[in-house]
């Protein structure tokens, strides 16, 4: 098995792309990029130099995925999302030095048109509501909205919202999957049932 690439699209010497991805039109992915198996990237993407995407990760289209991003196994990127990789940028100041590594936890979903403000990790499992700006570290399974972000519940690994409170105690099971997740003290974790 190999990788399919459009005829638009420029691979440059030296990226790793695993079996199954799929380069589509307009991407440019660069030379020191590392990507895993069964990776979608969208129409007009660009991958950076210091860039790892793992399996199964979907990047939809017109996302820009900088130098310092590291995406886990699974993770969703919506259409036209932004990361940046210069907290302060200026055009008269170079700082290629200064770039805050960004970490993407498996599963988590980043949806269309959001923000990640470099320097932060995107708990696994977690969901970034669409059009929200996110400056801060995200927990596991929250559900994190607007601008700037805000945890407002928790997600299940199914991708959907849990009953419990944003704080707090409490215990549910998926209704989809069955699975059960416990919130103890501000953190919550999927049990054995």
């Amino acid at each position: 098995m190999t990788f399919k690439v459009h005829q638009t699209a420029i691979v440059d010497d030296g990226a790793q792309i695993g079996d199954g991805s799929r380069v589509w039109h307009f991407v440019h992915v660069c030379g020191g990029a590392r990507i895993g198996k069964n990776v979608s990237m969208g129409q007009n993407v660009f991958i950076g130099n210091k860039v790892t995407i793992g399996d199964n990760c979907k990047i939809q289209n017109n996302v820009s995925v900088y130098d310092n991003v590291h995406l886990e196994e699974g993770v969703f990127c919506g259409p036209s999302m932004v990361f940046t990789n210069v907290y302060n940028p200026r055009s008269l100041i170079e700082r290629k030095d200064e770039y805050r590594d960004t970490l993407v936890k498996k599963g988590a979903t980043l949806g269309a048109n959001c923000t990640i403000v470099c320097g932060v990790t995107i708990g696994a499992y977690s969901f970034v509501g669409a059009g929200a700006v996110i400056n801060k570290d995200v927990p596991d399974y929250a559900l994190v909205v607007g601008v700037p972000g805000k945890q407002i519940g928790w997600m299940s690994e199914f991708g959907e919202q849990l009953d419990l409170p944003v704080k707090g105690e409490g215990e549910t099971r998926c209704q989809h999957t069955g699975a059960v997740y416990r919130l103890t003290n501000g953190a919550l974790a999927k049990v054995d049932a």
